[in-house]
């Protein structure tokens, strides 16, 4: 038998409200809400590489009438971008999406400094513990979904994937050239300022370019 929360004597008080509500009073008083997306722009249903996509609308559109909030309520946009695009691993016989520059982590760690043994033991499905493909950064892919979501602001990941020696850094201009390069071209090719970088897979290193 299925039951629904609201109809749970225990879990009645968590649903007085709705969402919407809840999200718009807080609007109403002045608050900053911050709304996260579920997986890619490229798993769309509507604009991916169908049948390679997922059931709804991944755009900051269909995050934003998810959830009740009006798109004139959007003061920012963070798009979330790795310096190398990943997929789970192909299943027997198949594939799980097609990449148009594949490479193999070998080629990753030989241009980070990193053991190819370490980017493996790391990029492995949080479920099924299968070894991730791994991608070149698709610059046309990058514009596109830019422009579909209309972003504002870039927070890109994995730079030590770029270079090992980033993954100390604390400020910008202390990257490595190279990183630096590649970080004004994705901003030139998205449109929007890389704002938030990761230097490696820690909470903590941030670079935060932030000007708001």
């Amino acid at each position: 038998m299925v039951g629904l929360a609201r109809d749970s004597p225990e879990l009645r008080p968590f649903t007085t409200r709705t969402a919407t509500e809840v999200l718009e009073q807080a609007l109403a008083s002045g608050h900053r809400v911050l709304l996260e997306g579920t997986q890619g722009t490229s798993l769309i249903l509507y604009h991916g590489s169908y049948p390679y996509v997922t059931s709804r609308d991944t755009s900051v559109a269909g995050t934003v009438a998810e959830a009740g909030i009006a798109p004139r309520r959007v003061r920012k946009v963070v798009m979330v971008c790795r310096t190398y695009p990943i997929r789970v691993e192909d299943p027997p016989g198949s594939t799980s999406s097609p990449m148009s520059q594949e490479i193999d982590w070998e080629t990753v760690a030989a241009r980070s400094g990193y053991e190819a043994d370490t980017l493996k033991a790391t990029e492995r499905g949080s479920v099924s513990g299968r070894l991730r493909r791994v991608g070149e950064l698709g610059w046309q892919l990058l514009r596109r979904n830019s422009h579909l979501n209309g972003a504002t602001n870039i927070a890109l990941t994995f730079v030590d994937y770029l270079d090992r020696r980033n993954e100390q850094v604390r400020r910008f201009e202390q990257l490595q050239p190279e990183t630096i390069r590649f970080i004004e071209e994705v901003e030139c090719v998205a449109g929007a300022q890389v704002s938030l970088i990761s230097t490696r897979f820690h909470p903590r290193s941030i670079i935060d370019r932030r000007r708001w």
